[in-house]
């Protein structure tokens, strides 16, 4: 019993935001004061670097001062840039990329590494773990250099933002700091990688605002304009909608990024929270939020983005898109109809014509006589899977993660052979819903109904004019942050350990 409720409890902790609805819709912070009071010193921009691997992850008491860039350099904690033959391929807490005069150590890598699975819940095959590592390595190549523009501009970043970032996320996921220190530290990974990662997303928004937060200038004709298109899309549907972006900087980087792509889906359709995978590998800087891009309209994106966006249902995430400077992952979280649109109510009760439902059961047993918070904490568990399925597929996933759980595909069954506490349960659920988990003898049960998922249509509603201006500046200022990062790669000197252990031009390694 102890052991299944631990593996549940870590469950728990990598089931993520609701894709539907959280990540449209900023929560309160989670008081500093009562989570990260005992966060530790700052983490400044040399941070992920650290050569040596801390035996536990413990945090400070003592107050966390201000966190400059330049406190220490963009490359403080890390050796200096070598050359290939001091360089032992064969060390794994050795440099494997520098950028400019920064080094990048494989220990860094790994840090990062952990603290993607930690925060996504997935277990990727030997495969998957070498794309995941290309692409968080470029990801800190990206970093650094993100990290040294912020430097020269004397960027600074306090931990109470950083804070802050935390409490969206365990707000968003609804745990505890020590809950997320446990989940990181169990993964290999410490909430001081997860910080430094933050610091570097914060420092670059704050360095392209420094550099462009007035160039983007929205004019009263512009969101005229903007709200009278609003107005003649009043007719079509509406789409709330998450991005993760990859570019593709040269032909030569196609195939490649496209499988990166592919990775990062496969990834999602088993299961892993879209925000966490935008945020860790999207270029768009709709990254720091979940990848959310808001709301848009059919014929609103590029026609490659519309076509897909059309097919798509609320909850579905689409295959890799090839679209305008390189490939797109899109979650459709909702869907609003044109206006005007009867309003269907999802039907309650059997669907199948002699009076059947196709069901699947997933069971959390609790073997001996589990305590009362045992009890607690298999039933909150359920509940976050409960929150998260929609599909009895998706249910089976999760059996995959918690050892000892029981997933049974119960095909279509009447009612009335049901147990009096499955007909209560699923009494007032409609088509592809999961019913309240509940206890029985053999421990918390999970129903879940197998027919078509009838989507809640809801009707669509202007923007206001705050709300298109605010859509606007985000829009030139998201085209001008991949510029920005772009003109910067071009003149920077990046070079990667090959399998060999000689330093080479990232274009050569990639």
């Amino acid at each position: 019993m102890r052991s299944l409720t631990t593996a549940l409890l870590m469950t728990a902790a990598f089931i993520c935001a609701d894709s539907q609805s959280r990540a449209a819709t900023a929560l309160p912070a989670v008081p500093a004061a009562t989570h990260l009071a005992d966060s530790g010193p700052s983490i400044t921009a040399a941070a992920p670097a650290a050569q040596t691997p801390p035996p536990t992850a413990t945090a400070s008491a003592d107050p966390a001062p201000v966190s400059t860039l330049d406190a220490a350099g963009p490359d403080a904690g890390t050796p200096a840039a070598t050359d290939a033959s001091q360089v032992n391929p064969n060390d794994s807490d050795g440099i494997v990329a520098t950028v400019n005069d920064t080094s990048i150590s494989d220990y860094e890598v790994r840090q990062r590494m952990a603290l993607f699975v930690a925060t996504s819940g997935m277990q990727p095959d030997a495969e998957a773990k070498k794309r995941i590592h290309d692409q968080i390595l470029a990801q800190l190549e990206d970093e650094k250099i993100e990290l040294a523009e912020a430097l020269k501009k004397h960027i600074t970043v306090s931990p109470a933002e950083i804070d802050k970032q935390i409490n969206r996320l365990i707000g968003e996921n609804r745990f505890t700091i020590e809950q997320l220190r446990t989940t990181l530290g169990n993964a290999g990974t410490s909430e001081a990688a997860l910080r430094s990662q933050i610091l570097a997303q914060i420092a670059w928004q704050k360095a392209v605002e420094d550099e462009y937060g007035d160039r983007p200038v929205v004019t009263p004709e512009q969101i005229d304009a903007e709200m009278a298109r609003n107005a003649e899309g009043a007719n079509k549907p509406h789409f709330l909608v998450g991005e993760i972006f990859l570019p593709v900087d040269n032909p030569e980087q196609d195939a490649k990024v496209l499988k990166d792509a592919q990775t990062i889906e496969s990834q999602l359709s088993m299961g892993a929270p879209f925000p966490s995978l935008a945020r860790q590998f999207s270029q768009s800087p709709s990254a720091a939020g979940g990848g959310d891009m808001g709301w848009v309209f059919a014929g609103q994106l590029s026609p490659e983005l519309n076509a897909a966006l059309s097919k798509m249902e609320p909850g579905s995430v689409s295959q890799p898109i090839r679209g305008i400077g390189g490939y797109y992952i899109l979650t459709l979280r909702q869907r609003q109809e044109p206006l005007g649109t009867k309003i269907v109510q999802a039907p309650t009760g059997p669907t199948n014509p002699d009076g059947t439902l196709p069901l699947a059961r997933l069971l959390l047993p609790m073997g001996g006589q589990p305590t009362k918070n045992e009890v607690d904490q298999v039933m909150k568990v359920a509940a976050e899977i409960r929150a998260h399925t929609t599909s009895c597929d998706q249910l089976d996933k999760f059996r995959e993660k918690m050892p000892g759980a029981v997933y049974m595909n119960l095909g279509d069954t009447k009612l009335t052979d049901l147990s009096p506490e499955i007909q209560k349960v699923l009494a007032q659920t409609h088509p592809g819903d999961v019913a309240t988990p509940f206890i029985s003898e053999a421990g918390v049960e999970i129903i879940a109904r197998c027919d078509k998922r009838v989507i809640t249509e809801t009707a669509y509603v202007l923007p206001t004019h705050q709300q298109v201006e605010q859509q606007l500046f985000e829009q030139q200022i998201s085209a001008l942050a991949r510029r920005y990062l772009r003109d910067l790669k071009r003149d920077a000197n990046i070079q990667v350990r090959d399998a060999h252990g000689a330093m080479q031009l990232a274009s050569q390694v990639h």
